[in-house]
């Protein structure tokens, strides 16, 4: 099947010549456009895209706001950003955008962008991975409160905690858990020698570690061994577990 992108930029021109770009490149459809934030967000959850091209200035209104809408309702989105301004570099990478594009648009740097999306979507597996020693700890429970029920998850089951369409959820080998607690919140309750916020949508269990690979440019993806589930771990995250395990 082929990647959904959205193109979302203020300027119908910049469109039309990122449209032509991608549909160039085997393997991407562009599935919708819109000029404002508002509209991207209805889009974004209506065609369900996996690629975002993203400017940041639109109408007055900041596309930097709206990437993280969209980063709450689906980390994995891969989010670029396309826009003149370089200066709002350092404001993306803590969105952890994928990639950040500046115009005038250099058809090579594109091309490669998506080459690298397109590549990532094929390659089940890699060389690349990172042996972790298990970490056992006692039976402490995690207590979370639904509206009508409450449950007690032994915190050695936890494998992954994630932001997921705007709740939190959180895994277990066999169940999984949903819950308005932030991320944050949890964290607090938990060793920090045993969990790790490998992202700002992710709270992993450091035992569990299967294999961590390359996502984007400065990301990688974290496999686990008992879930068929994954998460995104920044470059800094990445390199403090390699010290710890060095």
């Amino acid at each position: 099947m082929a990647i959904k992108v959205i193109l979302i930029d203020d300027e119908s021109g910049i469109r039309i010549l990122l449209r032509k770009i991608i549909e160039r490149n085997e393997g991407f459809e562009v599935v919708g456009e819109s000029d404002n934030c508002e509209d991207a967000i209805a889009l974004f959850n209506k065609t369900k895209a996996e690629v975002v091209f993203l400017d940041i200035e639109m109408n007055g209104a900041s596309g930097l706001d709206c990437a993280k809408v969209i980063a709450d309702l689906n980390p994995k989105t891969k989010i670029i950003f396309a826009t003149a301004h370089s200066q709002y570099m350092s404001d993306a990478f803590e969105l952890y955008a994928y990639d950040y594009l500046v115009k005038p648009f250099n058809v090579d740097r594109v091309n490669q962008t998506l080459d690298r999306i397109k590549s990532m979507s094929e390659i089940s597996s890699r060389d690349q991975f990172v042996k972790i020693v298990k970490y056992e700890r006692g039976l402490d429970k995690l207590l979370v409160k639904g509206k009508e029920s409450m449950s007690f998850i032994d915190i050695k089951d936890i494998i992954l905690v994630q932001r997921e369409n705007s709740s939190t959820v959180i895994y277990t080998k066999q169940d999984s858990f949903v819950t308005s607690l932030s991320i944050s919140d949890i964290e607090m309750k938990l060793d920090s020698e045993q969990f790790l916020r490998s992202h700002k949508s992710y709270l992993i269990n450091i035992s569990q570690i299967k294999k961590i690979e390359p996502y984007g440019r400065w990301t990688y993806v974290v496999s686990f061994k008992d879930i068929k589930k994954d998460a995104l771990i920044t470059a800094a995250k990445f390199e403090e577990i390699k010290k710890r395990y060095s």
